[in-house]
């Protein structure tokens, strides 16, 4: 196992500059676990896509990108076409759902474009989806957002906003085959609490690039689980930032990348006000020629936001050579009076001290295999808390692992 990390620091950490870790190439592994401040991105933050130069892939935020398998969404060339996605929700009942149109007021509060693909789609998009749960109103069902692609392209935008001390769990469940670029929305009220599922299970050839916003609101809470497994090129940029002190957000991913295909998360954490908390914690499995898995996790301490607690871990199992992992965990600090801060990352084949274990209590070493992989995704397949969901995902795994280890 190839392994970068740092240890959690206390109040006497270091100010300014991102603590480093090391990189690693282990064997057909390509691992790269570095430090590169890419909360320093190549133009400011804007809602207008013509204040983003076209990128070339030499840019800090799209060098592991495969520009070219875009289809056109990062250079202006991709038009939206009839049939693109269709988009249907579920909601209990007390919960308001809208269809608006672009000049509605509460689009675009929860985070602002950062790259030219999350600001083409803001200037693209024609309607948008607005979820709002009423203030106080605790939820005993989950709001269903199905995004089915239907074979064109298209640009979207979704709000979900929970008022102060409301309770949520939304599922947004992308399938079939588009080419989407989109931004999501969540708003956090004071004191309110809301559990994301995002699950990308397209078919091969689906090309998927969004950044999701979250503001959580003072002692908010905020919980997104991101699973990715389907998909030709999928590039997710979850974002999330405080409206007051006491707020807490966990990020969990679990992602599982074949032979071609390339799953890109690139996570910010932006520590703006004081005394929140965060916990990251993404795991990912790759097996087949050409499989690339990249994870970019940006954790952003300001210099006002004394008291934070945070720390940020990806772990990557190679099952079969010709993958690549990309892993670069960035954290930066502006202030030492904090609770504590800390990442890590590890990429490695299988643990041969399990597999002896098992093997040794009489266990083939094919299941033995199957069972070191679904006990190393099993913490992330609980968090999720829609039991039809953790069943998908799980036999989603063991068809995964069939392809892997027979």
């Amino acid at each position: 196992m190839a392994e970068a990390q740092n240890s959690p620091t206390s109040g006497s950490a270091p100010a300014g500059g991102p603590l480093p870790v090391g990189s690693t190439t282990a064997g057909s592994i390509a691992v790269a676990a570095e430090s590169t401040v890419a909360t320093r991105m190549s133009a400011p933050p804007s809602f207008d896509v013509a204040d983003f130069a076209v990128p070339h892939g030499r840019e800090e935020e799209w060098r592991f990108t495969p520009l070219e398998r875009l289809r056109g969404l990062h250079d202006g060339t991709a038009t939206a076409t009839d049939g693109g996605v269709k988009v249907a929700v579920e909601a209990p009942e007390g919960v308001t759902v809208e269809t608006v149109g672009r000049d509605d007021a509460r689009l675009g509060r929860a985070g602002v474009p950062v790259d030219r693909v999350a600001a083409q789609a803001y200037s693209a998009f024609e309607q948008a989806s607005v979820v709002t749960v009423p203030k106080e109103t605790v939820l005993t069902e989950p709001i269903r957002i199905a995004v089915q692609g239907e074979g064109g392209t298209a640009y979207g935008h979704q709000l979900v906003e929970l008022g102060a001390f409301a309770e949520a769990l939304v599922v947004i469940d992308h399938t079939g085959d588009a080419v989407l670029a989109a931004n999501v929305d969540f708003v956090l009220g004071d004191g309110a609490k809301l559990t994301v599922v995002s699950v990308q299970d397209w078919d091969d050839k689906a090309v998927h690039v969004a950044q999701h916003n979250a503001l959580v609101g003072r002692d908010a809470s905020f919980k997104s689980v991101v699973v990715t497994f389907g998909g030709d090129v999928v590039r997710l940029h979850p974002r999330v930032a405080y409206a007051g002190p006491g707020g807490e957000a966990e990020l969990f991913g679990l992602y599982f990348t074949d032979a071609g295909q390339h799953q890109e998360h690139r996570l910010l954490v932006d520590h703006n006000v004081p005394h929140c908390k965060s916990n990251v914690v993404y795991k990912g499995a790759l097996q087949g020629d050409d499989a690339h898995a990249v994870w970019i996790g940006d954790v952003l301490i300001e210099a006002k936001a004394e008291g934070t607690d945070t720390y940020e871990m990806n772990r990557n199992l190679v099952l079969t050579d010709g993958a690549r992992v990309d892993s670069v965990p960035n954290l930066e600090i502006e202030t030492g009076e904090i609770v504590g801060a800390g990442h890590a990352s590890a990429t490695g084949r299988f643990d041969d001290e399990q597999l002896f274990y098992l093997m040794a209590r009489g266990i083939a070493e094919k299941d033995a295999r199957r069972l070191v992989v679904r006990g190393f995704f099993a913490e992330l397949v609980q968090q999720i808390g829609v039991p039809d969901i953790e069943e998908r995902l799980i036999a989603k795994i063991e068809e995964e692992l069939e392809a892997a280890v027979g």
